[in-house]
């Protein structure tokens, strides 16, 4: 083992993945009054919380834009340039988009890690963007204290094929494809108690593309469409329920988790932005009483880092969507969660 093989990432950065975002009430103190106005063809930008900017280039296409980037979820140089790179890539998809082109953005505390990790971890970030078809085409580097890598990406989309995040309506149907997880899988292997069987399946959960949005933009039954990050599965889906001007019920039983997740549950392995989420969302959140109240607090604000998509789907559209995730491999994740219903006290309601 050399050198380069024995140095942990994630002992260089005081947060992990998507888990490192700044609390969603800062946020809005930060962001507070910064909007985009005055600019006709920009038919998304920062007044609500959508995946990316777009603006429309013509009668018939528009531009995605979008920057994304974080310290080290896992300690693997190259596997973090994926995760990086995949987790960027995702609000293109999020949108319905086609991603055209990526610049990276790396931050690397050269007096304590050595250059040679920093290239593993761009290579890692080229693998990733071969896979998706598009080009790593150059981007700007600092010198931080701590290693941050992400990408800045362009795509395409076509205007009647957009999808967004504040569109859904009251009866729409929603499914996720993937489980739900990551945050407790990456804190149990930055503790060094994750087995070796079960890093691997974090990474590829990590590295997995979610090019699937780009077949579900042609698909008016999906009536809305976000991908699952930091925020947890209880602040994205109040992300779509606020946005619409609507509440969003789930059955919690329905929730695909990692099967790697049960076992830390019992440990008591919680990322600490679970607590940070928990305490943005919990008052516009019901949890019935027959859903057990401490696995729902790790589960429903666990962080993800380039989690699955959540889509909001007709109820006469379902079998058509279904038929699509089953052909291309998402089978185990074509049973609604829950669904969108009238605005009630509560934004969310997990029964």
């Amino acid at each position: 083992m050399n050198q380069t093989e024995k140095i942990r990432l994630t002992q260089f950065a005081h947060g992990a993945g998507c888990g490192c975002k700044i609390a969603p009430q800062l946020l809005e103190t930060i962001l507070e009054g910064n909007k985009a106005e005055g600019f006709l063809n920009l038919l998304v930008g920062n007044k609500g919380n959508d995946d990316a900017a777009v603006l429309q280039l013509n009668d018939n296409e528009a531009l995605i834009s979008t920057t994304d980037f974080f310290t080290p979820i896992v300690d693997d140089a190259f596997i973090f340039g994926k995760t990086a790179a995949a987790n960027a890539l995702s609000d293109v998809y999020a949108m319905g988009g086609k991603p055209i082109l990526a610049l990276a953005i790396l931050g690397w505390p050269v007096d304590k890690l050595p250059a040679k990790l920093a290239n593993q971890v761009m290579e890692g970030a080229r693998a990733i963007c071969k896979e998706a078809g598009i080009p790593l085409a150059g981007g700007h580097s600092i010198d931080s204290p701590e290693p941050i890598f992400g990408l800045s990406v362009n795509g395409l989309v076509k205007l009647d094929q957009l999808k967004k995040n504040n569109t859904a309506k009251i009866g729409d149907l929603i499914l996720l494809t993937k489980p739900v997880g990551t945050g407790i899988l990456a804190t149990a292997a930055k503790r060094e108690i994750l087995h070796e069987n079960d890093l691997g399946d974090l990474y590829a959960q990590l590295t997995k593309l979610n090019s699937i949005g780009l077949l579900l933009g042609p698909y008016t039954s999906v009536s809305a469409l976000t991908d699952l990050t930091g925020f947890g599965l209880m602040g994205h889906l109040i992300e779509m329920a606020e946005g619409a001007g609507l509440s969003v019920e789930i059955e919690y039983s329905k929730i695909p988790i990692m099967a790697q997740a049960k076992p830390l549950l019992a440990q008591n392995i919680i990322p600490d932005a679970t607590y940070r989420n928990w305490n943005a969302y919990a008052e516009r959140t019901q949890i019935l009483p027959e859903v057990n109240p401490v696995e729902s607090f790790q589960i429903l604000p666990d962080p993800q880092t380039n989690g699955g998509l959540l889509i909001a789907v007709h109820p006469s559209g379902l079998a058509e969507i279904q038929k699509l995730l089953i052909e291309n491999g998402y089978s185990e994740f074509c049973q609604p969660i829950g669904a969108f219903t009238e605005k009630g006290e509560k934004v969310l309601v997990v029964k």
